[in-house]
C-alpha cells in the first residue's frame, strides 16, 4: 500500500502524474548528444560573426561550447538552451543573431519547383510577377542561411536564379 490505495487505476494515475521515467546511461548520453547537436545546428543557422557577416562553422561552435563547459540538458527546450549557450559563447566568439533580406528573381517555370524551399528558409515578404513571366520576391531569412538558400535555389533553377542581399 505504498500508494495509499489498492485501486490499480488510481495507482496508475499517480505514477503518471508524479513518477519519473528511468533511462539507461547510454540512452541519456544519446539524448544529450542529440540535444547538443540541435543547439549547435540552430546557432550555426541563425547566428553570424558580426565582423565578417558570415556564419560560424558548426565545428567552431562545438569547440567553443566545449571550452565554455556548456552542458546540454535532454529535457530542456532547444530555445532555452540556445539562450544559455549564447551567454557562454559571447565572451569567446564575436556572435549575434541576425536576419537579412534577399531579393530573388527566377523564371516563372522555376517558381513552382522552389516555392517549398522559399517558405522553408524564411518569410516571403513581397512578391511580384513580371510582364516577362518571371517572379521576383523578397525573403527574410537568418543571415547564416544565405549560402544554403543560394545553393538550393541555384540547383533547382540550374543557376538561372539571381540573388541580391538587401542592406537595412
Amino acid at each position: 500500500e505504498a500508494f495509499g490505495t489498492s485501486d490499480v487505476k488510481e495507482i496508475g494515475e499517480k505514477i503518471i502524474a508524479k513518477g519519473e521515467v528511468q533511462i539507461t546511461a547510454e540512452q541519456r548520453k544519446e539524448m544529450l548528444q542529440a540535444k547538443r547537436q540541435q543547439v549547435i545546428t540552430y546557432i550555426a543557422a541563425n547566428a553570424i560573426n558580426p565582423q565578417t557577416k558570415l556564419p560560424h562553422p558548426p565545428l567552431r561552435l562545438e569547440m567553443a561550447l566545449e571550452e565554455a563547459k556548456f552542458h546540454a540538458d535532454p529535457f530542456k527546450s532547444v530555445d532555452r538552451q540556445v539562450e544559455e549557450a549564447m551567454k557562454l559563447l559571447r565572451p569567446l566568439l564575436p556572435i549575434k543573431f541576425e536576419k537579412t533580406k534577399v531579393a530573388i528573381k527566377m523564371k516563372g517555370d522555376d517558381y513552382g519547383k522552389c516555392y517549398d524551399d522559399l517558405i522553408h528558409f524564411g518569410l516571403v515578404e513581397k512578391e511580384e510577377w513580371q510582364s516577362d513571366g518571371s517572379w521576383i520576391g523578397i525573403i527574410e531569412i537568418p543571415a547564416g542561411l544565405i549560402d544554403e538558400l543560394k545553393v538550393k535555389i541555384g540547383n533547382k533553377t540550374k543557376g538561372s536564379a539571381t540573388f541580391k542581399e538587401l542592406r537595412a
